[in-house]
Protein backbone atom coordinates (compact mmCIF):
# COMPACT_ATOMS: atom_id res chain seq x y z
CA UNK A 1 0.00 0.00 0.00
CA UNK A 2 1.53 3.30 -1.11
CA UNK A 3 0.01 6.67 -0.38
CA UNK A 4 1.04 10.21 -1.31
CA UNK A 5 0.59 13.28 0.87
CA UNK A 6 1.54 16.94 1.02
CA UNK A 7 4.71 18.37 -0.50
CA UNK A 8 7.38 18.92 2.20
CA UNK A 9 9.80 21.85 2.45
CA UNK A 10 12.06 20.28 -0.13
CA UNK A 11 10.55 21.72 -3.29
CA UNK A 12 10.90 18.76 -5.64
CA UNK A 13 10.06 15.96 -3.20
CA UNK A 14 6.82 14.16 -2.53
CA UNK A 15 6.06 12.58 0.82
CA UNK A 16 4.74 9.07 0.39
CA UNK A 17 3.64 6.27 2.71
CA UNK A 18 4.38 2.58 2.31
CA UNK A 19 3.27 -0.24 4.61
CA UNK A 20 6.38 -2.35 5.28
CA UNK A 21 5.57 -5.64 6.99
CA UNK A 22 2.72 -3.96 8.83
CA UNK A 23 4.63 -0.82 9.83
CA UNK A 24 3.71 2.57 8.39
CA UNK A 25 6.80 3.92 6.64
CA UNK A 26 6.93 7.55 5.55
CA UNK A 27 9.50 8.70 3.02
CA UNK A 28 10.43 11.51 0.67
CA UNK A 29 11.02 10.80 -3.01
CA UNK A 30 12.31 13.05 -5.77
CA UNK A 31 14.03 12.79 -9.13
CA UNK A 32 14.70 9.94 -11.52
CA UNK A 33 17.68 7.79 -12.41
CA UNK A 34 19.91 5.61 -10.27
CA UNK A 35 18.56 5.36 -6.70
CA UNK A 36 20.25 7.20 -3.84
CA UNK A 37 19.04 6.32 -0.33
CA UNK A 38 19.47 8.92 2.42
CA UNK A 39 19.49 7.71 6.04
CA UNK A 40 19.09 10.42 8.69
CA UNK A 41 20.63 10.73 12.16
CA UNK A 42 19.29 9.36 15.43
CA UNK A 43 18.93 12.37 17.73
CA UNK A 44 15.59 13.28 19.29
CA UNK A 45 13.57 15.22 16.71
CA UNK A 46 15.44 13.73 13.74
CA UNK A 47 13.80 12.66 10.50
CA UNK A 48 14.27 12.59 6.74
CA UNK A 49 13.08 16.13 6.10
CA UNK A 50 15.05 18.01 8.74
CA UNK A 51 18.13 15.91 8.00
CA UNK A 52 18.13 16.15 4.21
CA UNK A 53 16.11 19.22 3.24
CA UNK A 54 19.21 20.91 1.75
CA UNK A 55 20.35 17.74 -0.02
CA UNK A 56 17.35 16.17 -1.75
CA UNK A 57 16.74 18.75 -4.46
CA UNK A 58 20.42 18.94 -5.40
CA UNK A 59 20.75 15.17 -5.82
CA UNK A 60 17.34 14.83 -7.50
CA UNK A 61 18.62 16.76 -10.52
CA UNK A 62 20.51 13.59 -11.53
CA UNK A 63 19.25 10.75 -9.31
CA UNK A 64 16.17 9.15 -7.84
CA UNK A 65 16.33 10.13 -4.18
CA UNK A 66 14.64 8.07 -1.45
CA UNK A 67 14.77 9.47 2.09
CA UNK A 68 12.80 7.35 4.57
CA UNK A 69 11.89 8.21 8.14
CA UNK A 70 13.42 5.26 9.97
CA UNK A 71 11.31 3.36 12.48
CA UNK A 72 10.69 5.48 15.58
CA UNK A 73 11.27 8.76 13.73
CA UNK A 74 9.28 11.32 11.77
CA UNK A 75 6.00 10.03 10.39
CA UNK A 76 7.00 6.36 10.40
CA UNK A 77 5.73 3.83 12.95
CA UNK A 78 7.03 4.24 16.49
CA UNK A 79 8.34 0.69 16.74
CA UNK A 80 11.40 -0.45 18.69
CA UNK A 81 13.21 -3.72 19.37
CA UNK A 82 14.70 -3.89 22.86
CA UNK A 83 17.26 -6.54 21.93
CA UNK A 84 18.26 -5.52 18.39
CA UNK A 85 17.14 -1.99 17.66
CA UNK A 86 19.78 -1.33 15.01
CA UNK A 87 19.12 -4.66 13.33
CA UNK A 88 15.40 -3.94 13.15
CA UNK A 89 16.01 -0.61 11.40
CA UNK A 90 18.45 -2.18 8.95
CA UNK A 91 16.04 -5.00 8.08
CA UNK A 92 13.21 -2.50 7.75
CA UNK A 93 15.12 -0.35 5.24
CA UNK A 94 16.14 -3.45 3.27
CA UNK A 95 12.52 -4.60 3.09
CA UNK A 96 11.35 -1.06 2.24
CA UNK A 97 13.66 -1.00 -0.78
CA UNK A 98 12.65 -4.51 -1.79
CA UNK A 99 8.99 -3.45 -1.88
CA UNK A 100 9.94 -0.47 -4.05
CA UNK A 101 11.80 -2.76 -6.44
CA UNK A 102 15.21 -1.22 -5.68
CA UNK A 103 17.83 -3.93 -6.16
CA UNK A 104 20.92 -1.71 -5.93
CA UNK A 105 21.47 1.85 -4.70
CA UNK A 106 23.98 4.40 -3.55
CA UNK A 107 23.63 5.07 0.19
CA UNK A 108 24.32 8.26 2.13
CA UNK A 109 23.97 8.32 5.91
CA UNK A 110 24.45 10.91 8.63
CA UNK A 111 25.36 9.97 12.21
CA UNK A 112 23.14 6.99 13.20
CA UNK A 113 22.27 6.42 9.54
CA UNK A 114 25.96 6.06 8.70
CA UNK A 115 26.59 3.82 11.72
CA UNK A 116 23.76 1.54 10.60
CA UNK A 117 25.30 1.34 7.13
CA UNK A 118 28.72 0.41 8.53
CA UNK A 119 27.16 -2.13 10.91
CA UNK A 120 25.39 -3.83 8.00
CA UNK A 121 28.12 -3.85 5.39
CA UNK A 122 30.74 -5.18 7.82
CA UNK A 123 28.44 -7.97 9.02
CA UNK A 124 28.65 -11.56 7.83
CA UNK A 125 25.31 -11.21 6.01
CA UNK A 126 24.69 -7.66 4.73
CA UNK A 127 21.09 -6.85 3.87
CA UNK A 128 21.23 -3.36 2.38
CA UNK A 129 21.74 -3.33 -1.41
CA UNK A 130 24.65 -0.88 -1.38
CA UNK A 131 26.73 -0.26 -4.49
CA UNK A 132 28.53 2.70 -2.90
CA UNK A 133 28.22 4.59 0.38
CA UNK A 134 28.93 7.95 1.94
CA UNK A 135 29.19 8.13 5.74
CA UNK A 136 28.74 11.64 7.12
CA UNK A 137 29.83 11.99 10.76
CA UNK A 138 28.97 8.43 11.65
CA UNK A 139 31.28 5.54 12.44
CA UNK A 140 33.75 6.98 14.93
CA UNK A 141 33.67 6.74 18.72
CA UNK A 142 31.30 9.28 20.29
CA UNK A 143 33.19 11.34 22.87
CA UNK A 144 31.95 11.41 26.45
CA UNK A 145 31.28 15.10 27.05
CA UNK A 146 28.47 17.56 27.70
CA UNK A 147 27.33 17.38 24.10
CA UNK A 148 27.00 13.60 24.17
CA UNK A 149 25.02 13.93 27.40
CA UNK A 150 22.72 16.49 25.74
CA UNK A 151 21.82 13.85 23.14
CA UNK A 152 21.21 11.04 25.62
CA UNK A 153 19.65 12.90 28.58
CA UNK A 154 16.88 14.66 26.73
CA UNK A 155 13.88 15.50 28.94
CA UNK A 156 11.57 16.74 26.15
CA UNK A 157 11.82 20.44 27.05
CA UNK A 158 12.64 23.30 24.65
CA UNK A 159 15.84 24.16 26.52
CA UNK A 160 17.01 20.55 26.37
CA UNK A 161 16.39 20.60 22.62
CA UNK A 162 18.48 23.76 22.40
CA UNK A 163 21.34 21.82 24.01
CA UNK A 164 20.91 19.08 21.38
CA UNK A 165 21.04 21.68 18.60
CA UNK A 166 24.14 23.19 20.20
CA UNK A 167 25.75 19.75 20.21
CA UNK A 168 24.96 19.11 16.53
CA UNK A 169 26.26 22.34 15.01
CA UNK A 170 29.44 24.40 14.97
CA UNK A 171 27.70 27.72 14.31
CA UNK A 172 25.93 29.42 17.20
CA UNK A 173 23.17 30.62 14.88
CA UNK A 174 21.31 27.30 15.11
CA UNK A 175 20.68 27.22 18.89
CA UNK A 176 19.97 30.97 18.72
CA UNK A 177 17.27 30.43 16.08
CA UNK A 178 14.06 30.06 18.09
CA UNK A 179 12.07 28.85 15.08
CA UNK A 180 14.61 26.17 14.24
CA UNK A 181 14.83 24.92 17.83
CA UNK A 182 11.03 24.91 18.07
CA UNK A 183 10.74 22.93 14.85
CA UNK A 184 13.03 20.21 16.15
CA UNK A 185 11.36 20.29 19.55
CA UNK A 186 7.89 19.80 18.05
CA UNK A 187 9.18 16.83 16.07
CA UNK A 188 10.64 15.32 19.22
CA UNK A 189 7.33 15.41 21.11
CA UNK A 190 5.09 14.14 18.30
CA UNK A 191 2.98 11.16 19.46
CA UNK A 192 5.30 8.27 20.25
CA UNK A 193 8.50 10.02 19.13
CA UNK A 194 10.07 10.70 22.52
CA UNK A 195 8.85 7.38 23.89
CA UNK A 196 10.36 5.36 21.03
CA UNK A 197 13.83 6.85 21.47
CA UNK A 198 13.79 7.06 25.24
CA UNK A 199 12.51 3.50 25.65
CA UNK A 200 15.43 2.16 23.64
CA UNK A 201 17.65 3.24 26.54
CA UNK A 202 15.66 1.38 29.20
CA UNK A 203 17.26 -1.61 30.88
CA UNK A 204 16.29 -3.79 33.81
CA UNK A 205 17.74 -2.95 37.23
CA UNK A 206 21.19 -4.43 37.64
CA UNK A 207 21.77 -5.01 33.94
CA UNK A 208 24.96 -3.77 32.30
CA UNK A 209 24.67 -0.64 30.18
CA UNK A 210 24.55 -1.45 26.45
CA UNK A 211 27.72 -0.85 24.49
CA UNK A 212 27.89 2.23 22.32
CA UNK A 213 28.31 2.29 18.55
CA UNK A 214 31.85 1.02 18.01
CA UNK A 215 34.23 2.15 15.29
CA UNK A 216 36.04 -1.21 15.47
CA UNK A 217 34.46 -3.24 12.68
CA UNK A 218 35.47 -5.73 10.01
CA UNK A 219 36.23 -3.06 7.41
CA UNK A 220 38.15 -5.61 5.33
CA UNK A 221 34.76 -6.99 4.29
CA UNK A 222 33.86 -3.77 2.44
CA UNK A 223 34.48 -3.99 -1.30
CA UNK A 224 32.37 -1.07 -2.55
CA UNK A 225 33.60 2.55 -2.87
CA UNK A 226 33.22 4.47 0.41
CA UNK A 227 33.56 8.18 1.17
CA UNK A 228 33.84 9.10 4.85
CA UNK A 229 33.01 12.73 5.64
CA UNK A 230 34.16 14.42 8.84
CA UNK A 231 32.89 17.72 10.21
CA UNK A 232 35.93 19.86 10.91
CA UNK A 233 34.34 21.25 14.09
CA UNK A 234 32.35 18.21 15.21
CA UNK A 235 31.71 18.36 18.97
CA UNK A 236 30.80 14.67 19.19
CA UNK A 237 33.55 12.86 17.26
CA UNK A 238 37.33 13.23 17.71
CA UNK A 239 39.48 14.80 14.97
CA UNK A 240 40.93 12.31 12.51
CA UNK A 241 38.33 9.55 12.93
CA UNK A 242 37.32 9.66 9.24
CA UNK A 243 40.88 9.18 7.97
CA UNK A 244 41.36 6.24 10.34
CA UNK A 245 38.24 4.42 9.13
CA UNK A 246 38.76 5.23 5.44
CA UNK A 247 42.32 3.91 5.72
CA UNK A 248 40.98 0.53 6.80
CA UNK A 249 38.70 0.21 3.74
CA UNK A 250 40.12 -1.07 0.45
CA UNK A 251 38.29 1.52 -1.67
CA UNK A 252 37.87 4.09 1.07
CA UNK A 253 38.62 7.78 1.00
CA UNK A 254 37.87 10.62 3.38
CA UNK A 255 37.40 14.37 3.49
CA UNK A 256 36.93 17.04 6.13
CA UNK A 257 34.31 19.79 5.77
CA UNK A 258 35.59 22.98 7.45
CA UNK A 259 33.35 25.09 9.69
CA UNK A 260 30.90 22.23 10.15
CA UNK A 261 29.75 20.22 13.14
CA UNK A 262 27.98 16.84 13.25
CA UNK A 263 25.57 17.67 10.39
CA UNK A 264 27.68 19.15 7.56
CA UNK A 265 24.90 18.50 5.05
CA UNK A 266 22.83 21.10 6.95
CA UNK A 267 25.56 23.51 8.00
CA UNK A 268 27.60 23.52 4.77
CA UNK A 269 25.11 22.19 2.18
CA UNK A 270 26.81 23.61 -0.91
CA UNK A 271 30.11 21.97 0.00
CA UNK A 272 28.52 18.63 0.86
CA UNK A 273 26.25 18.58 -2.20
CA UNK A 274 29.26 19.10 -4.45
CA UNK A 275 31.11 16.28 -2.66
CA UNK A 276 28.13 13.95 -3.01
CA UNK A 277 27.49 14.70 -6.68
CA UNK A 278 31.17 14.32 -7.58
CA UNK A 279 31.38 10.99 -5.76
CA UNK A 280 28.08 9.64 -7.09
CA UNK A 281 28.80 10.74 -10.67
CA UNK A 282 32.17 8.99 -10.47
CA UNK A 283 30.51 5.73 -9.40
CA UNK A 284 27.90 6.05 -12.14
CA UNK A 285 30.55 6.60 -14.81
CA UNK A 286 32.55 3.64 -13.54
CA UNK A 287 29.50 1.39 -13.72
CA UNK A 288 28.56 2.62 -17.19
CA UNK A 289 32.06 2.05 -18.51
CA UNK A 290 32.30 -1.42 -16.96
CA UNK A 291 29.01 -2.38 -18.62
CA UNK A 292 30.31 -1.54 -22.08
CA UNK A 293 31.47 -4.49 -24.19
CA UNK A 294 35.23 -4.81 -24.50
CA UNK A 295 36.60 -3.52 -27.83
CA UNK A 296 37.27 -6.16 -30.47
CA UNK A 297 40.92 -6.93 -31.12
CA UNK A 298 42.36 -8.32 -34.31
Amino acid sequence: MNQESAVPRTRGAQRRTLIVDGSVTSYLEAGTGEPVVLLHGGEFGAGAEVGWEHTIDALAQRYRVLAPDMLGFGESAKVIDFTDGRGLRIRHIARFLELLGVESAHFVGNSMGAVNMFADITSATPRLPMRSMVAICGGGEIQSNEHMRALYDYDATPEAMRRIVTALFHSEKYPADEQYVRRRYEASIAPGAWEALAAARFRRPGADAPSGPSSHRAYERISIPVLVVEGGCDKLLPPGWAAEIAGAIARGRHTVVPEAGHCPQIEQPEVVNELLLTFLDEQSRTTTESDRPAPLRA
